[in-house]
């Protein structure tokens, strides 16, 4: 499947005292990537939309303040309610984290609804 890029520069608010990118921030980055990617697809009124069910990271290598990093963001499932993306965070070529994780789709009702088929074409490409 199609393979989606965030570039994003560490902060100093994205980095503990010593300089380095606190690991929570890495949810909240990926986050924004994930945002990126669904801008531009128009939800069925009253659906709520994907929310995340789970989420797991493995760090590999540290995330020091100014490092320029690029989140590349991949659906590895497109299922009938849901989707599952990999998100490596890649520094000059190397693999510094990946989060794996998984979203539903929600209606209106706040139950798990079947992906609408113009929410889903874009991850079909």
């Amino acid at each position: 499947m199609r393979t989606y890029t965030f570039p994003f520069a560490i902060a100093y608010a994205d980095t503990d005292a010593g300089g380095i990118a606190y690991h929570g921030r890495y949810i909240e980055i990926a986050e924004r990537a994930r945002m990126n990617i669904l801008r531009g697809i128009k939800f069925p009124d009253g659906d709520v939309g994907f929310v995340v069910r789970d989420l797991s990271i493995r760090y590999i290598h540290p995330l020091f303040l100014a490092d320029t990093v690029v989140v590349e963001t991949t659906v590895t499932k497109l299922g009938a309610a849901s989707l599952s993306v990999e998100q490596k965070f890649v520094k000059d070529g190397v693999i510094c984290a990946i989060l794996l994780g998984t979203a539903a789709y929600i209606g209106a009702n706040m139950q798990p609804k079947r992906i609408p088929d113009s929410v889903a074409e874009p991850f079909r490409e």
